[in-house]
């Protein structure tokens, strides 16, 4: 099948494409060209006034639309996906929180099927733990937290085609040999959780550790030690220029103005977006599939207000939040929802930006920069546009 949207205003790697037009076929983008005339055989949809900018690649969400990825199932992972998907995040890495061996082998399991089938959205599994600091648990079940043990996550990534990323707290005893023996079999190690300061941080950043999850979340910034003052995680991050960021972008996690000095900082090829969203985002249900977790203020809280414990964000959210509050150009928002997650996970030879031969992953923004139309892998998804 061929179509063709036109007269809109579209987001290219060289910037924005005025009155031209993106050409799909099937699944894949045929053409993004500055010549709007009618191609033959095309079902033409008009898009005027509208912005055509790449699908979102979410990197770290735990659930959507009443279901948890931790529940490990088919039906979960379809019904937060499909959730998700509505509010433009058309390619996704699953996201467990803190798990039992059990629970990692069963996600497994269900990622790998799902991975299999034809124009899955799902590009790999990403674990959050359980190798973390537990001073800096945040909402993670601190029951399962624990130091790496090459005994236990050896043969968790020798039977797990499927993984992408693993979290840990570098200063961990054994953390540094985890994230070499990662980095080694192409998984993305991140900082997480964490109480590293500047030396923890750079020894990571060496051992392969290039990425930091949720940043200025479950994290130190400058203090005081007793009369002197040290660095934190957040100050370490920012000395390591090559070292990767994601910013839960509700504005919420992290203000508006703190987002707008992490982009003036870090810049759009090394800051990505992210929802951290849980089961009750994309629907609407006002209880969490953790029962320490109430939602209040547009946020997951635990229920004793000691720490945020992840967000109801959506992928067209993080857009707003950023154009909106922390006046970041609407092109390097988009970007930072696609093209540098893509690049982070290494996905960007076919997501995250609108170039020919690319994944037909589109979505259609309003002024408002509300979702008017999502296609995934050339499917429409969602349509309010035609």
């Amino acid at each position: 099948m061929l179509t063709q949207i036109i007269n809109a205003r579209i987001l290219t790697p060289q910037g924005w494409l005025k009155d031209g037009s993106v050409i799909l076929r099937d699944n894949k983008i045929l053409e993004v060209t500055n010549c709007d005339l009618a191609v033959i055989g095309a079902e033409v949809i008009d898009a005027k006034g509208m912005y055509v900018v790449p699908g979102g690649v979410e990197m770290h969400v735990h659930g959507g639309g009443g279901r948890d990825f931790m529940e490990c199932t088919e039906e979960a992972f379809r019904t937060a996906i499909a959730a998700h998907a509505k509010h433009g995040m058309t390619s996704i890495f699953p996201t467990l929180s803190s798990s039992t061996v059990p629970m990692i082998e069963q996600a497994v399991e269900t990622c790998t099927k799902l991975m299999a089938e034809k124009d899955s959205p799902i590009l790999g599994l990403h674990l959050e733990g359980h190798y973390l600091n537990i001073k800096k648990a945040g909402g993670q079940l601190p029951e399962n937290i624990k130091d790496p043990d090459p005994n236990e996550y050896i043969p968790i990534v020798e039977r797990s085609a499927c993984l992408s990323r693993w979290d840990a707290a570098p200063e961990l005893p054994g953390a540094i040999q985890f994230g070499k023996y990662c980095a080694e079999k192409g998984i993305l190690p991140s900082i997480a959780h964490t109480q590293a300061e500047y030396n923890d941080v750079l020894a990571a950043f060496k051992a392969g550790f290039t990425h930091v999850t949720h940043f200025y979340n479950a994290m130190p910034g400058f203090h005081n030690k007793r009369e002197y003052k040290y660095e934190g995680t957040v100050e370490s991050v920012y000395l390591i220029d090559d070292m990767t960021v994601e910013c839960v972008a509700d504005g919420i996690h992290v203000p508006p103005t703190i987002l707008r000095m992490a982009y003036k900082m870090k810049g759009v090829e090394r800051m990505a977006l992210i929802t951290d969203a849980l089961a009750c985002a994309a629907s609407d249900s006002q209880t969490a599939f953790d029962p320490r977790v109430v939602i209040e203020d547009g946020v997951c809280k635990l229920s004793d207000r000691s720490a945020l414990a992840g967000s109801i964000a959506t992928t067209d959210r993080l857009i707003r939040t950023m154009v909106k509050q922390a006046e970041i150009p609407l092109e390097d928002a988009v970007r930072m929802a696609s093209e540098t997650p893509a690049r982070i996970m290494g996905v960007d030879d076919r997501k995250g930006s609108l170039q020919r031969g690319k994944d037909a992953d589109i979505l259609v923004l309003d002024d408002k920069l509300n979702i008017r139309c999502v296609w995934q892998m050339g499917k429409i998804i969602e349509n309010s546009l035609f």
